[in-house]
């Protein structure tokens, strides 16, 4: 079967479109509200986002309930709702905050809550609907074009709302937070209409606990089976191990080119918008490779990621080595490679998740997203965190972050060997010996 058609595909980035605007303001917006107008510590909206992630923990619980359900649309629509109300209970605990601290604190603390509940369930489900609905062929694209769209929700939110911000006011703050906050909801209750239907009986039958072969069972039993195959188990760390890495970047960079080799605050702005540049060319070509060539996902996985400790080592050679070093190409490069295995890791995600027990793969899903929440939650903390304490030890800012660097390269290489060992076919681990497997045992390679 063809599966969804290209629009369809667009249809289902407009969601992952919509959970990137509210998101961005929440992260972004209020973040720089609560340092600046406000004057609180910077910690703050660290440990508010840092929550966002935590929460996410929850992930296998609402693929869970999207099993039992059969359908994935209504936790879509569901999870986007509450990821809207959290959007603006934060504007709202903002604005709190200028008058009471204390209760400010509290009502951002529940509102960001919602806001990683509303994520893990709406994106969890998206990314189940996705694997069930397009074919091998068109995965890797899929995986390119949602989260291309979801960077241009970033962009486009940024830009509009900074338009609408000023002059800036916290009623101004509430009321363009709400407009955004439902025009996302709106426009993932219209893309998502009727999607599931599609290809109606293929997307029953790969959606719906199957009654003969996966008898309905409770959450904990769900994970606890989920959790025994070993497939899904070695995929759930490949994906915390580089989400690790892959993460710590972030706030990592750019202080190491200002604080090594003396860049400006614009000049390591830029090379921050040249690394997601790369990342975006490594997303395309992963595309277009994985739409001629389906089986070459785990290839790209191993490759990006080998390339990614490459460049990283590089990087902690040019602390070393002083300003003479290609720190653009470096970077840029060092971009594509994120871009390649971050892509080829969601397309397989997609593949993998109905390669096992049957019934499960909204708890699937979930365990893998969690994962790649909680990496992306200890990611900038950890980093951060080794860098002081290494430049406490050592007393050189350079050790330090050549270190780090070291350590985020041997993560890297160490993903790239779990994605070596990823099976490829189906049927494998605890379903092997039981007899509730599939009836299609088919080999698919990554």
């Amino acid at each position: 079967m063809n599966g969804l058609s290209w629009l369809g595909i667009v249809r289902l980035g407009v969601v992952q479109m919509s959970l990137g605007a509210i998101v961005v303001l929440t992260t972004s917006t209020l973040n720089r509200v609560m340092v600046v107008e406000l004057g609180m510590l910077a910690v703050l909206p660290g440990i508010l986002v840092a929550v966002h992630y935590f929460i996410q923990i929850m992930r296998p619980r609402f693929g869970h309930g999207s099993d039992m359900g059969g359908r994935r649309t209504p936790w879509i629509i569901g999870g986007m709702a509450v990821l809207a109300v959290g959007g603006v209970g934060a504007a709202v605990a903002t604005m709190v905050m200028a008058t009471n601290a204390i209760a400010g604190i509290g009502l951002a603390t529940l509102a960001f809550i919602l806001i990683g509940a509303g994520v893990g369930a709406s994106g969890t489900s998206l990314l189940v609907l996705l694997a069930a609905e397009v074919s091998p062929a068109r995965r890797a694209p899929a995986a390119t074009i949602t989260w291309v769209m979801m960077i241009f929700g970033f962009a486009l939110t940024a830009g509009v709302a900074g338009a609408w911000l000023d002059p800036f006011s916290m009623p101004r703050l509430i009321a363009v937070t709400s407009v955004i906050s439902i025009i996302a909801l709106g426009a993932t209750i219209l893309a998502v209409r009727g999607i599931e239907r599609c290809d109606g009986t293929r997307a029953k039958h790969e959606s719906q606990p199957i009654q003969n072969e996966a008898p309905q069972a409770g959450f904990t039993d769900a994970v606890r089976e989920v959790m025994s195959e070993p497939q899904t188990r070695r995929f759930g760390l490949f994906v915390f191990i580089s989400m690790l890495a892959y993460s710590a970047q972030d706030l990592v960079l750019e202080p190491f080119a200002g604080a090594v080799f003396g860049l400006t605050p614009g000049q390591s702005t830029q090379l921050g918008g040249m690394q997601h540049g790369g990342v975006l060319v490594g997303m395309i070509a992963v595309a277009i490779i994985g739409n001629r060539f389906p089986r070459a996902l785990r290839q790209c996985m191993i490759t990006g990621c080998l390339i990614s400790a490459i460049l990283l080592t590089c990087l902690a050679l040019a602390g070393q080595l002083g300003g003479n070093w290609p720190l653009q190409a470096n970077v840029f490069a060092l971009g594509i490679a994120n871009g390649v295995f971050a892509v080829a890791a969601i397309g397989s995600m997609m593949h993998l998740v109905s390669h096992g027990r049957s019934g499960r793969d909204g708890v699937r899903m979930g365990v893998w997203g969690a994962a790649q929440a909680i990496a992306f939650g200890l990611g900038g903390i950890a980093g951060t965190l080794a860098i002081d304490v290494i430049r406490w030890l050592t007393g050189e800012v350079t050790v330090a972050y050549s270190l780090v660097f070291a350590i985020q390269a041997s993560l890297f290489i160490a993903a790239s060997i779990l994605a070596a060992q990823l099976s490829n076919k189906r049927g494998t681990g605890a379903q092997a010996t039981t007899g509730h497997t599939r009836s299609r045992l088919e080999t698919a390679d990554l």
